[in-house]
């Protein structure tokens, strides 16, 4: 019969961790602390964006991609990038196009597609976005001294090494 003592103490609100008890694994706790953080970081940045500039998560992600493509990319393209359907993309972009933070272009080599751009609005806001953004992580991790944060960003670099290689479906990229 597993043990209900946790192995820290719980913080006033409930995460994914707290499912854990002594009697788990150390891997089964692990993955519930990075998942607990990540939600935790996540939920965060996702009240700060709404806060400070009336925006969503999805719609600061579909920004960052077309910001790192200056040309701009295909709908199916962000589609790919962003992992989720053409129709969440179709569905922001529209948004996005109707305030003119985005522009839809003709495809330079294939007349039934188009490309998705910044424009300067667009480009402007991100860049306001992006530094909030920057300024709300590097304090969100300052429970970590430098060195401590390089010690567990090469673990995890370790950690998705280890996954892509031990995992099935998914691509083989570099950790960073």
């Amino acid at each position: 019969m597993a043990s209900s003592v946790r192995s820290e103490p719980t913080s006033p609100s409930a995460d994914l961790e707290t499912r854990a008890t002594d009697d788990h694994h150390l891997a089964l706790k692990l993955w519930l602390r990075l998942l607990a953080c990540t939600t935790r970081l996540e939920s965060e940045v996702r009240i700060r964006l709404r806060a400070e500039f009336d925006t969503t998560l999805p719609r600061f992600d579909l920004m960052a991609q077309l910001e790192r493509a200056p040309a701009g990319l295909t709908m199916s393209e962000l589609s790919r990038r962003l992992m989720v359907t053409g129709g969440n993309v179709t569905g922001i972009t529209d948004m996005l196009e109707a305030e003119g933070l985005v522009a839809r272009v003709a495809h330079p080599t294939d007349r039934r597609a188009y490309t998705v751009k910044l424009t300067a609005a667009g480009r402007r806001l991100f860049a306001r976005m992006a530094a909030a953004h920057e300024r709300w992580i590097v304090g969100l991790l300052a429970g970590l001294d430098p060195g401590e944060q390089e010690q567990v960003y090469r673990l995890l670099a370790r950690l998705k090494q280890h996954l892509q290689a031990n995992t099935e479906g998914q691509p083989k990229e570099p950790a960073r």
